[in-house]
């Protein structure tokens, strides 16, 4: 097999701020894997959070050597797996994906049948609405609203927790039959939470995530047991391991491939909660369509689907997954279902 790398510069189209920092744009890592005049495609975005920048992603994708591999069936089965794979989860979900949209190309049939979805579907899409001021807050909710969006995440953690508060009011106001999220990345001490999710509730948010800092899930299962809210654990909930602590304490789990390894294990994430009372939640990184488009693929297996990382971008370089009316949609067309649209600017 043959493996092309390109790195590109996805620009937000307005700053993203959440409680531990402000994103304006990140760095795509496109991996091409070419086998018998057919190319499968995957994305893998820098991180800070994760330690992840461009250049390592390229030198770690390079390194698992796809090209000593006679065919991407020999490939899929040598990825690693486990909590703790030699290369980080981001690289096994990027390579995974371009296999599987090779596979899927090759033989005519669309990724969530090769994970034995059958029909096509489409799943209500939260759009996140980040740390900024009131007005903004309201009138995005508005448009939102109109556009369709169902579901509204609105991010927390602000130094002043009234800020919080009334950012929900506003935008409750603003959209009042959107289903709404919120998320603090962990922002809060216990007795905050205890504190302050009360009022959430009050305000008809439906779930909190990661309302306390990672590193104590004992922490968040005692929380979770007394909430007035269901909480879904994020930064807690990376590799199967710490969900499988988890489960059954918290009442969901945000499964991003980035950080658990791709589809095939979200799947075994999703398989070991199932009838524990943890519900799945997929979530995702900003990133092009390219790097939504897997967990698309998943996403009639979750009840809560966070998958807008591509509609924050100024320019999405591929299309395929739809999401602007607020729906995500798994196509019938062979492999991911996408295609680029558009030529983009490489990082130098």
């Amino acid at each position: 097999m043959k493996v092309s790398l390109r790195t590109v510069r996805l620009e937000l189209a307005e700053p993203l701020r959440i409680s531990r920092s402000t994103m304006t744009a990140r760095d795509a890592v496109w991996l091409g894997v070419e086998h018998d005049g057919v190319t499968g495609y995957g994305e893998a975005v820098s991180s800070v959070y994760y330690r992840l920048d461009a250049d390592t992603l390229v030198r770690m994708i390079s390194a698992v050597g796809l090209e000593r591999f006679a065919d991407p069936e020999s490939a899929l089965e040598a990825l690693p797996s486990g909590a703790h794979p030699p290369v980080p989860p981001a690289v096994v979900a990027a390579v995974e994906s371009a296999l599987l949209d090779l596979v899927g190309k090759r033989d005519g049939v669309p990724v969530h049948r090769l994970l034995g979805t059958e029909a096509s579907f489409g799943a209500a899409t939260a759009r996140t609405i980040g740390i900024t001021p009131l007005a903004h807050a309201a009138a995005e909710a508005r448009r939102l609203a109109a556009n369709g969006f169902q579901v509204i995440k609105v991010k927390a953690g602000t130094p002043d927790p009234e800020d919080d508060v009334e950012r929900v009011r506003v935008i409750r106001d603003a959209a009042p039959r959107v289903r709404l999220l919120l998320d603090p990345n962990g922002a809060w001490s216990v007795a905050e939470a205890e504190r302050l999710l009360p009022r959430f509730a009050a305000l008809g948010v439906e779930a909190v995530e990661q309302p306390l800092p990672p590193g104590d899930p004992d922490a968040l299962g005692a929380l979770a047991e007394k909430s007035p809210l269901p909480v879904i654990a994020d930064e807690d909930a990376v590799s199967v391991d710490d969900v499988r602590r988890l489960a059954g304490r918290v009442q969901g789990v945000n499964v991003k491939l980035a950080k658990c390894g791709g589809v095939r294990a979200a799947l075994r994430i999703a398989e070991l909660i199932e009838g524990s009372g943890t519900e799945l939640m997929l979530g995702c990184l900003t990133a092009s369509t390219l790097g939504l488009a897997p967990a698309v693929h998943l996403a009639d297996r979750a009840r809560w689907a966070d998958l807008d990382g591509h509609l924050l971008l100024a320019h999405d370089p591929w299309t395929g997954i739809g999401g602007a009316d607020g729906f995500v949609r798994a196509s019938s067309r062979p492999g991911l279902g996408v295609e680029e649209v558009t030529a983009h600017e490489d990082v130098a």
